[in-house]
């Protein structure tokens, strides 16, 4: 249903540290540069998630945002939660399972520098 989604960042170098370290661990990676974006996918072909350099006011972050990205396993979101906290994202619940979404539902979320409510789950079964 959706092709790519495109935020805005306030720091586009920043964000790339922070993305690219996060995005890697679920096996996507940076598919191409510009000087004031940057786009990140699984294949070199496909683009999922574009970062726009913004002002920090022109970002609008809304609190009901929130971007979740699939990882192929639980230590897939193990490995997201740590890269993101350790390149400027904030914890916003760590990994484990979470039973109100379902039985099978193991996930792990994040905040990046820029306050971007991210989540990477796993859902086996």
């Amino acid at each position: 249903m959706i092709s790519h989604l495109s935020i805005g960042v306030s720091d586009l170098a920043r964000s790339i540290l922070f993305y690219d370290a996060a995005l890697r661990c679920l096996g996507s990676s940076r598919v191409f540069t510009g000087d004031e974006s940057v786009g990140y996918g699984p294949r070199p072909d496909t683009e999922g998630l574009a970062l726009k350099q913004r002002s920090k006011e022109a970002i609008g972050l809304d609190q009901g945002f929130h971007l979740a990205f699939d990882a192929d396993d639980e230590d897939a979101v193990d490995q997201f939660h740590v890269a993101a906290l350790a390149h400027g994202g904030t914890d916003d619940g760590a990994p484990g399972l979470r039973p109100d979404y379902g039985d099978h539902y193991y996930a792990a979320f994040v905040i990046d520098p820029d306050g971007h409510r991210l989540e990477a789950v796993y859902q086996r079964g």
